[in-house]
């Protein structure tokens, strides 16, 4: 699949129906009439209690959600349907009747929206929602530029040959990514990305 930004919910009572019922909706991808249908447009996956059909465009996310409400109540099949779409911006799955932003202001204050969000939830849990890490060509250089960060007074995590800052979020990782990437060597790589594990967060 090219795009994947419609979701199609299943929600299953528990989830042994969820994987009883997950190889037979996978199978909507191959039968015939199915395929006439929706092309090779839909991908399948599952968690926990739910199956998720993913597709590129709504008409495939409604049409598969069709097939499948007439597919699980062939097998006697009780469940759940709710469609989203990827909000690129907010960077989560939403009712498609909330409006996508069309101008620059809105994609601003949509951006800004996200970015208070991941503020509360570090400031609420003292867990970083992202971070700034820098992967260093030696041990030593790791080592070099941790403490010359820790000087500055941020909260340097070191493993090995690679450092870490945690960040409250997505702007504030690129900006520590930025600062590391002046004082880094030239050959080092640095980036902002999603925080994986359990850091404390930098305030601005």
């Amino acid at each position: 699949m090219d795009h994947d930004d419609w979701r199609v919910t299943i929600s299953f009572p528990d989830q042994m129906q969820a994987q009883r019922a997950k190889p037979i909706l996978s199978r909507l991808k191959v039968a015939d009439d199915a395929r006439r249908r929706l092309g090779h447009s839909i991908a399948v996956g599952a968690g926990g209690s739910r199956v998720f059909l993913y597709a590129g465009t709504e008409v495939a996310g409604r049409e598969a959600e069709r097939i499948a409400r007439d597919v699980l109540a062939e097998h006697h099949f009780q469940a759940g349907f709710a469609i989203h779409r990827w909000h690129p911006l907010e960077e989560r799955w939403e009712d498609p009747g909330v409006a996508m932003p069309r101008t620059e202001e809105e994609r601003h204050a949509e951006h800004q929206r996200l970015l208070d969000d991941e503020t509360a939830e570090s400031l609420a849990t003292g867990l970083a929602q992202w971070q700034a890490r820098a992967d260093l060509p030696s041990h030593q250089e790791a080592v070099t530029l941790a403490a010359k960060l820790h000087s500055e007074g941020l909260p340097v995590i070191r493993r090995w040959k690679f450092l870490v800052v945690g960040a409250n979020n997505e702007d504030e990782a690129r900006a520590l990514a930025d600062q590391i990437r002046r004082e880094a060597p030239a050959d080092a790589t640095v980036r902002a990305e999603h925080s994986p594990v359990h850091l404390p967060f930098t305030g601005f």
